[in-house]
């Protein structure tokens, strides 16, 4: 059996480290998202559909392992689409992003920014350009500890950026295009709902588990970065799940 952590944006597979030590299981892989701190293949362009099909290569190439998959933002996103077209490759699935798959669901600010030719690259133009320690203080005001935001703030490149911008670029209609398909999951799910997510609604996450079928997990006081704000909190909704599939 096998835990696959799969993160988000503008992240690194480094997010997952305080969760990981909380767990008290080891057969876990925290994936890199091709161009998050490691390079892209070459001919990838970055869109939300190529993510899709890149996680379900990793997921097949470990085909005799039973699988528990769990995404964080974007990485949860992916875990939406990759259960509603492949739920065979999963014993089970955890996503803090299910509202991407609710037909009700918009982009958030930041996002809309990103889609934004010439508004989303002159936005990373100007991030790349502030101290490591500056950029930092964003994510802290979000709830991320600051040793944490000071490793996802140094982990932003022009990589990234421009991986980030196709990312949101190929995803302006992601409601109507992977909604459709979100529904009646035929592998047990949870969803993940911060009270305090700033991106990510609880309401929606709530309506998005129960049209998939899922289960919900709150966790209350926590924000968008739940796995730096509180790992053990965050084990053990996750461990309770697990335990219930078994």
């Amino acid at each position: 059996m096998t835990l696959v952590l799969v993160h988000g944006v503008p992240e690194t597979a480094a997010v997952w480290d305080p969760l990981r030590a909380a767990l008290s299981r080891q057969d876990v892989r925290a994936l890199a998202l091709p161009g998050f701190g490691c390079p892209r293949p070459d001919g990838f362009t970055s869109t939300k559909e190529e993510y899709v099909a890149w996680l379900a290569g990793e997921l097949e190439s470990m085909a005799d392992d039973e699988i528990d998959l769990v995404g964080h933002d974007w990485g949860g996103g992916l875990v939406v689409r990759l259960v509603s077209t492949r739920p065979g490759l999963v014993r089970s699935w955890a996503s803090d992003a299910a509202g991407l798959g609710h037909p009700d669901f918009e982009w958030h600010d930041l996002a809309r920014a990103w889609q934004t030719p010439e508004a989303g690259e002159a936005f990373f133009e100007q991030l790349l350009a502030v101290p490591v320690e500056q950029q930092a203080k964003a994510y802290e005001s979000f709830g991320v500890p600051h040793a944490h935001s000071l490793r996802m703030a140094s982990a932003v490149d022009q990589v990234m950026a421009d991986s980030i911008l196709a990312l949101y670029r190929s995803a302006v209609h992601v409601a109507e295009e992977w909604s459709p398909a979100f529904a009646d999951i035929p592998v047990p799910g949870l969803v993940v709902a911060p009270s305090d997510d700033r991106f990510l609604t609880r309401d929606l996450a709530q309506a998005s588990a129960a049209r998939a079928g899922a289960a919900v997990a709150e966790l209350p006081g926590l924000g968008h970065w739940w796995m730096l704000q509180d790992p053990a909190a965050g084990a053990a909704r996750l461990e309770a799940f697990w335990a219930s599939v078994s």
